[in-house]
């Protein structure tokens, strides 16, 4: 079992400032991307998915041909944790390796 708490909605406000294009939806960290093409995409999702795993946190994941979403959050606690911002981190610099 992790340590981890649900951040408040103003610890949530001061941790977004840091993220570049995820929102807050349906009580869950959310970001949209987009990519030339299905191989693109599932590449992308192939590098999440690897990442995901190293620190065993599981993101909801959406994909159609060269779109993907991505939603975030902790369900031992039913909320947004920082583990939920250490993985929408470790996404985004998926995207620039």
């Amino acid at each position: 079992m992790n340590n981890y708490k649900k951040l408040s909605l103003e610890e949530i406000q001061i941790k977004m400032e840091r993220l570049d294009g995820w929102i807050v939806k349906d009580r869950k960290l959310n970001k949209n991307f987009e990519f030339r093409n299905f191989i693109h995409a599932f590449g992308f999702l192939t590098k999440v998915a690897l990442e995901s795993e190293k620190i065993n946190h599981h993101p909801e994941i959406y994909n159609v041909y060269n779109k993907v979403e991505i939603s975030l959050s902790t369900h031992d606690i039913d909320g947004i944790s920082d583990y939920d911002f250490n993985l929408a981190q470790s996404i985004d610099k998926v995207i620039v390796d």
